[in-house]
């Protein structure tokens, strides 16, 4: 299968980025997830540019059924504050990371044929603000009212000065997926030509 390679690492990616997001840092405005999660854009946009839409689409799928598997069992472990994974970040997740990519999979489409820089980099901006303000909003937003024993959300509320707390933990995991969007440019020029002068 010739999109092994992309599955592989999208799902490489996703337990990555499920394993990262235990560890907060930058005095907890941050996880090691942050810095994990955004090559999912990379391989997604690789993907499209090597095999076309419906294969990378594929990938997708593929990385979301392993961030549900990476869910579920989250959901199964449990620390001292209760579960690693709550229902509530769990559908966050798999709403924000579908979403998402399938969108960043639908603008490199439509943006394919510019530039070489502009596809993987609008699709990978654009994607990032969808993905992280759903996230965000569905995991810890508190004018979604979900049952509290879906995850308590009250610490998130915490007023800070962009806001409420997941405000602020969205704009600073934001700014590491643009960060990341930029530099990700670099492996993906040097994969596609790799790639194109292997099949010329």
């Amino acid at each position: 299968m010739r999109i092994l390679p992309a599955v592989l690492a999208m799902a490489l990616i996703v337990v990555a980025a499920n394993v990262g997001v235990q560890f907060i840092i930058a005095d907890g405005w941050l996880t090691w997830g942050a810095f994990t999660y955004p090559l999912a854009f990379l391989v997604t946009d690789v993907s499209n540019r090597l095999y076309g839409p419906e294969k990378a689409r594929k990938v997708v799928f593929a990385g979301f059924v392993v961030g549900i598997g990476c869910s579920l069992v989250g959901t199964q472990v449990m620390t001292e504050f209760g579960p690693a994974v709550t229902l509530r970040i769990a559908i966050a997740s798999g709403i924000a990371f579908l979403t998402a990519q399938l969108l960043d999979l639908a603008i490199f489409s439509r943006l394919r044929d510019r530039d070489w820089w502009v596809a993987p980099f609008t699709s990978s901006v654009v994607g990032s603000v969808v993905d992280t303000a759903l996230f965000f909003t569905i995991a810890f937003a508190g004018f979604l009212a979900f049952p509290n024993t879906w995850g308590d959300v009250s610490w998130a509320q915490e007023a800070t000065a962009v806001g409420p707390l997941w405000v602020g933990l969205a704009l600073a995991d934001w700014a590491v997926k643009l960060s990341i969007a930029l530099l990700a440019l670099i492996p993906f020029r040097v994969i596609t030509v790799k790639f194109a002068q292997r099949v010329a």
